[in-house]
């Protein structure tokens, strides 16, 4: 299996406001034709540094990918260093002037003087034509290895590689088919979900499986090499089908979905309507149903009510009822959800009450203590819950868990009418 490595070019990346988003696409692209990405790095525009980098790479990597630093400014070292790492020299190419000149010359311009060194290529390389850009890439051999030196705006990098380089590397990397299938799982921490299926999935070498927690949930990755895409599917169906019969109903999505598609999908499928009433998730329920399309199915109404005058006045909870126990508390969640649902006249309605933080709590109701209402034709009912997080995670995950109670609700009433 060929081995690549990422260089991601330019001071911007180290600081906090930017991302290098490139070496994701990248690594998708690559992972697919059966190329394993083993490093990212990321240089700043450091001459010493970047001429150290690009040279470890070519030691030790098949297929090494360098990104930006190919403008025409002096802190675009790019072309200047990589010459220098791989011991060769930069030609001018007059034929890359004069394209340059006829497309300022086309964007009503006059080119800049500067602009003269993007007509500078490392002898031998291939040159990787730039219809969206003034730099060219270049694909440079060195043995059996491959440097490629791509720029960096996304809207030029990806058409590139895609039509340039990505042929030419799936030829070197053969037919070997990568597939992946992602699960979600919810209710279940990192390590109580590994302990369960980690005697299962280190059986296997193919697919590799690894795991990622994000905000709310837990996602498998499972990943299958193999000759043709459908034995590949077929060993990721495979170990799939182990570890979703010993995660059960944690596992709510086999094929990447958001708890929102899947919610919705039950909902259709039913042809069944939903409303929402949020309190202190301040409308993000109703916004992560709305996120799906041809929502509208199924999602009627949802109402903001953060003020108890508002629970009163639109859901018609009883005043008496939030005087005697409080916002936050269980009763008022069902009395939210019974109101939503008499109010939108839907089939189900979930709704929320908590506190987020950072003020607010106390020691009988701390931060991150919320109650989770749902109401439908038979039955009104309330579930509470502790969320760890700062302000926006305990929102996030109050969001989650009323929608993952509800999918479980819908999942129970649908294994009931089938029996």
């Amino acid at each position: 299996m060929l081995v690549a490595e990422i260089i991601a070019i330019g001071s911007e990346l180290l600081t906090p406001t930017k991302t290098d988003t490139n070496s994701l696409w990248l690594t998708e692209k690559l992972n697919e034709i059966g190329i394993e990405v083993k490093l990212k790095t990321i240089v700043g525009d450091d001459e010493a540094r970047l001429e150290d980098t690009i040279k470890d790479a070519v030691k030790r990597s098949d297929i090494v990918i360098s990104t930006g630093g190919l403008g025409p400014t002096e802190d675009d070292i790019t072309r200047k260093i990589s010459a220098q790492a791989v011991g060769r020299e930069l030609v001018f190419h007059e034929e890359l002037v004069e394209d340059l000149i006829e497309r300022f010359r086309r964007w009503g311009r006059e080119m800049p003087e500067i602009n003269k060194r993007q007509a500078f290529v490392i002898e031998g390389a291939e040159i990787l034509p730039n219809p969206n850009g003034s730099a060219v890439g270049m694909s440079v051999k060195i043995g059996d290895k491959f440097f490629i030196i791509l720029p960096g705006p996304p809207r030029e990098l990806k058409p590139m590689f895609e039509k340039y380089v990505l042929p030419k590397l799936r030829e070197t990397a053969g037919e070997i088919f990568v597939k992946r299938k992602v699960l979600r799982v919810t209710g279940m921490g990192e390590s109580a979900a590994d302990e369960l299926i980690a005697p299962i999935y280190t059986l296997y070498k193919n697919p590799n499986t690894s795991t990622l927690f994000n905000r709310s949930e837990l996602e498998i990755h499972l990943t299958a090499q193999s000759a043709t895409e459908a034995e590949a599917d077929a060993l990721n169906k495979e170990l799939a089908a182990k570890i979703i019969e010993k995660l059960g109903v944690a596992v709510f999505s086999v094929n990447g979905e958001t708890m929102e598609e899947i919610v919705g999908k039950l909902l259709r499928e039913r042809s069944e309507t939903l409303s929402v009433a949020e309190s202190c998730t301040g409308g993000l329920i109703g916004a992560r149903l709305t996120d799906v399309a041809g929502s509208s199915d199924y999602f009627i109404e949802g109402a903001v009510v953060y003020a108890n005058q508002a629970k009163i006045e639109t859901l018609n909870v009883s005043a008496e009822l939030i005087d005697k126990y409080g916002a936050v508390s269980a009763e008022i969640a069902e009395a939210m959800a019974s109101g939503m649902r008499e109010k939108a006249k839907t089939d189900y309605a979930v709704s929320v009450t908590g506190i987020a933080g950072p003020s607010g709590g106390t020691e009988e109701k701390p931060v991150g203590l919320v109650f989770v209402g749902y109401a439908d034709e038979i039955q009104v009912k309330s579930v509470k819950v502790d969320l760890p997080g700062d302000r926006y995670l305990i929102r996030w995950r109050a969001s989650q868990f009323a929608l993952d109670y509800l999918r479980r609700k819908l999942l129970r009433r649908k294994k009931n009418n089938d029996e």
